[in-house]
């Protein structure tokens, strides 16, 4: 099986280890897992962002309960298995990672899958990222413009967001959404895009569309919230304000963390002490639920932009998902 898999869904859906699962299950190849997983998160790209991101590096070993396809039934293997992952951990914290950059990553990770036999599994809850390389987005690399910069400097957000819409009106552009003008460093950085592509003829890279069975993982409202809300407090008792303490310690520039959003900007405010930790807990809630609705309101856009996703329950048993999976792979 070479066709590229994408599993897809809003976060806390469980689609690492539906990934990981999944991979396991697909034919051996030299001995070895026939899936290896590409990430398709916006931030987990970044070392050292680890709780704040939900990178969850342990969904990533299947231990026993995993099973492997050998020759037509499933067998059940007891060695856990640690699946290969690609584009997590690539950049460094305070850098600014775009779309372009992930196009560019992606395909050397898929060639270099596909080159050795294996089946690559495209998973995340970032749609853009998505839905740029399934769809094969013509892009080019914007570089930054000081001069604009500075011009813009001082702006609210209401007005950046204007600026930024009539801007996306010339263009054309249809690839705007909420998370473009979360904060003025957003909005000014998708402003200068949007100047660039306005006023500069731009060579596009080639980069051909990619076919893949695309799975959604489907979880009903309220069992998302609740699974939300009992992550997010996890995550703080496991350490994710101390997380951003490091990284802030490291000198990473508090504005640079603000810019990466949700857990990063709340729990940077609250640090800052600009916030109660009751007061971060509770906009942090708020926030990544409306987060989740986001993705959500992507993925279906997705399919009246023509593509065919399979939702399955999130709320089955592994092997039952899995199970469909196969059975839609033919």
């Amino acid at each position: 099986m070479q066709q590229m898999i994408t599993i897809l869904g809003p976060t806390a859906s469980g689609k690492t280890p539906l990934a990981a699962a999944l991979a396991v299950a697909l034919p051996p190849v030299n001995g070895e897992c026939g899936g290896e997983i590409i990430s398709a998160d916006s931030r987990q790209v970044y070392r050292r962002m680890d709780i704040g991101t939900g990178k969850d590096l342990a969904d990533y070993t299947v231990h026993g309960s995993g099973s492997m396809v050998q020759g037509s039934s499933l067998t059940i293997n007891q060695e856990p298995l640690t699946i290969p992952y690609h584009l997590i951990d690539i950049c460094e914290p305070g850098t600014k990672y775009n779309l372009f950059q992930y196009q560019q990553d992606f395909f050397d990770a898929y060639h270099d899958i596909i080159s050795r036999g294996k089946t690559p599994i495209l998973c995340g809850g970032t749609g853009l990222y998505i839905e740029a390389v399934l769809k094969g987005y013509q892009l080019s690399p914007v570089p930054q413009n000081p001069a604009l910069r500075a011009s813009l400097e001082g702006k609210t957000l209401d007005e950046l967001t204007q600026m930024l819409v009539e801007l996306k009106q010339q263009n054309g552009s249809t690839m705007h959404n909420k998370t473009d003008v979360d904060s003025c460093q957003r909005a000014i950085r998708a402003i200068e895009i949007e100047t660039y592509n306005l006023h500069t003829p731009t060579d596009h890279r080639e980069m051909p569309p990619v076919d893949s069975l695309i799975i959604g993982v489907n979880i009903d409202r309220e069992a998302r919230r609740e699974k939300i809300s009992r992550r997010l407090k996890t995550r703080l008792e496991e350490g994710m304000i101390d997380e951003v303490k490091g990284l802030l310690a490291e000198g990473i520039p508090a504005e640079d963390l603000i810019y990466y959003g949700l857990e990063y900007k709340f729990v940077t405010e609250y640090i800052m002490g600009q916030t109660t930790y009751d007061e971060m807990f509770k906009r942090l809630e708020i926030a990544i639920h409306q987060f989740a609705k986001r993705q959500m309101t992507w993925f279906r856009g997705m399919e009246r932009r023509g593509f065919s996703i399979h939702w399955i329950d999130a709320l089955q048993p592994m092997e039952d998902k899995v199970q469909q999976i196969l059975a839609l792979c033919g």
